[in-house]
């Protein structure tokens, strides 16, 4: 050949280098290419589908905003475009809202239905004004949703009017869904419809005409108590504490069945936010149970009821509320102490201590 062969192998390395050479060139040039496409990719139609409130939509058929947009764009007449947030910040209304709202009235499947009502309600809490600006008929149609065949559409508009409760102009006419709000937590075993109503129950002040509706329901925030879902326990205790402070629905509450582990609630291992819930309204039972009205009537309550577990003869109470005295969570502690005061003293005495007698004790053995 005429080569040796370190010759030979000198030329073989330098053609290694420029294959080397144009392969790296060849894929630094197809990545730019994929990159400049990218770049040059317009976004997607927007459709129908539920709207982000964070993305410009103007309406079907036309370009949404780039989602890795840095900043929305200027209008022509000066104001922010693309964030409906940060257009109402501008005083802009957006049209978000009222667009979810009349998507609402289409007909719409199931998914679609929650999804819509999802959004509506982050556009509540989100944009104020365009909240404040809809009416008791935006309301009316939400209390159509309760009447859904799917309990998630029921979970979403029970959110949605939540958040509109949280508007003053409408909690009156909220109000007038209580009676079906409690009929759907006392008839379906769902424990996120369970959260969901109950949040709104407490978020209104219920007027007399419900007290009915809620001594036949009575059974079942026992039951939604004595669950093992600890918000809804937390939101159906926050419930009772306030209509035990009804002089007519105490003794209901009294008399209520319980299981025989309802004194487990107040176990040290319980999570702290039930357990001062629960304290809160252990005490204003016992506060109830020793005003001076309803000490005046005899009442008699059923073997397995929440009196007799809390208050009767052979209650333990006492001795859990002891152990809650060094619970971890100072909260917790101070309203243990609270119970037992309560338990101690009749509330009309309390203002007396000079001629205060102590009622029966239910801690013989402590100081």
């Amino acid at each position: 050949m005429g080569k040796s062969i370190p010759q030979y192998l000198g030329q073989l390395d330098i053609r290694k280098s420029v294959v080397s050479l144009a392969t790296g060139a060849g894929a630094i040039y197809l990545l730019y290419k994929a990159i400049k496409a990218g770049i040059k990719c317009k976004p997607p139609l927007c459709t129908n589908s539920p709207i982000c409130i964070a993305r410009e939509c103007p309406g079907p058929g036309e370009r949404a905003l780039p989602q890795e947009a840095p900043a929305p764009e200027a209008s022509a007449v000066g104001g922010p475009k693309g964030l409906a947030v940060e257009r109402e910040r501008h005083g802009r209304d957006s049209g978000e809202l009222r667009r979810l709202l009349n998507s609402l009235e289409c007909k719409q499947d199931e998914y679609a239905k929650s999804m819509i009502l999802h959004s509506i309600t982050r556009c509540v809490y989100l944009l104020e004004a365009e909240a404040s600006a809809c009416t008791t008929d935006d309301i009316v149609l939400l209390g159509y949703m309760l009447d859904d065949k799917d309990n998630s559409v029921k979970t979403q508009a029970l959110n949605t009017l939540k958040a509109f409760s949280g508007i003053r102009k409408f909690r009156l006419k909220i109000q007038e869904h209580s009676i079906k709000v409690l009929e759907l937590i006392s008839t379906i075993w769902d424990t996120e419809l369970h959260i969901a109503g109950l949040r709104l129950l407490n978020n209104l002040p219920l007027p007399d005409y419900v007290h009915p509706q809620l001594r036949r329901v009575m059974p079942a925030l026992m039951e939604i108590l004595q669950s093992d879902y600890i918000l809804a326990q937390v939101q159906a205790v926050r419930l009772l504490s306030y209509l035990a402070q009804k002089n007519d629905l105490l003794y209901d509450i009294l008399n209520c069945q319980v299981h025989s582990n309802f004194l487990n609630l107040f176990q040290p291992t319980q999570p702290g936010s039930l357990l001062y819930e629960v304290l809160v309204f252990a005490e204003r039972l016992s506060e109830g149970r020793n005003a001076p009205h309803y000490r005046a009537v005899k009442w008699h309550y059923n073997e397995q009821s929440l009196h007799e577990s809390l208050f009767g003869e052979e209650s333990r109470l006492a001795d859990r509320l002891l152990a809650l005295v060094i619970h971890p969570e100072e909260d917790v502690q101070i309203q243990a102490c609270k119970v037992i005061v309560s338990l101690q003293y009749p509330q009309d005495l309390r203002s007396r201590p000079s001629s205060c007698q102590p009622s029966r004790s239910y801690f013989k053995n402590t100081e």
